[in-house]
């Protein structure tokens, strides 16, 4: 039972559906690069990578967090015993060490970005959690990032730049309208996010302008990489979800989140059908 529970805690440690997640962006974005069938080592080992990486840093999160999380998550494997805190980092390293075997088989400039991910990944919580939007932006960057690791494992990182971009601008404008929605509770807990910085109106201006420039850049793969009508008429959509989410966001944070997230996923269904029905 003690070893069960062991492993239990140490697989959420991990945080498994983050996990699944960013392997399948990564995995998408060698697929937009066209490089799947061509490269599927390659793919492979970019996604064993993101899979390992993804799952280290959110060890090494909870346990710089485990202080914070012994008052707001005591449900968690270290507060609540399963994993000890040198467990959970020793546990971390291990899959670091693991990500970076997988991530020297690729391309170099697919190591650079998962050397500077991982970096990231390291020292989010200890050094940038704290300061008012930067955290979110290393977020944001984080989730765009996959697409580009996927593309640069497959050698064309640049049909992923525009999908990195709307991904990592859409993601940042969430992380800041999500703070908004948490001012209360983040302001008696000592944080100092970007709303409680500059203010929430302000906050969800930045977040809003930021999004217009991701869409204003969306059709760029119409015109630079062979995307047919099918993608324009899915990201047409997509763009104006997110831009009435973004708006919505000012009276309402809560659903204008949430909304953001749907039009987030139809973007990304765009470039899928984009790249499968366009001409390269």
């Amino acid at each position: 039972m003690a070893l069960w529970a062991t492993i239990r805690g140490l697989l959420e440690l991990m945080r498994p559906i983050n996990v699944i997640a960013a392997s399948m962006l990564t995995f998408l974005g060698a697929y937009v690069a066209g490089g799947v069938l061509e490269s599927p080592v390659h793919v492979a080992s970019a996604i064993a990578a993101t899979a390992l990486a993804v799952g280290a840093g959110n060890a090494i999160n909870d346990y710089f967090d485990r202080e914070i999380d012994r008052i707001n998550q005591p449900q968690r494997a270290i507060p609540r015993g399963a994993v000890s805190p040198r467990g959970a980092l020793v546990f971390s390293g291990v899959l670091f060490a693991l990500a970076v075997g997988f991530a020297v088989m690729l391309p170099p400039l697919a190591i650079a970005i998962a050397a500077i991910n991982l970096l990231a990944l390291i020292s989010y919580t200890e050094w940038f959690k704290g300061l008012p939007g930067v955290g979110n932006a290393l977020v944001a960057y984080l989730v765009g990032s996959t697409f580009l690791f996927g593309g640069a494992a497959v050698g064309d990182v640049w049909a992923t730049a525009v999908l990195f971009v709307l991904a990592a601008v859409a993601t940042l404008t969430r992380e800041i309208i999500k703070d908004v929605e948490d001012i209360d509770g983040d302001r008696e807990e000592g944080l100092r996010t970007l709303p409680i910085a500059i203010g929430e109106r302000q906050s969800l201006q930045v977040g809003a302008v930021l999004l217009v420039i991701a869409v204003i850049a969306s059709p760029l793969p119409y015109f630079t990489h062979g995307f047919g009508v099918a993608y324009l008429a899915l990201v047409i959509p997509a763009d104006i979800v997110m831009l009435y989410a973004a708006y919505e966001s000012f009276d309402d944070p809560t659903a204008g989140q949430s909304h953001l997230k749907y039009g987030m996923f139809l973007a990304v269904l765009a470039f899928i059908v984009g790249r499968a029905t366009g001409s390269f």
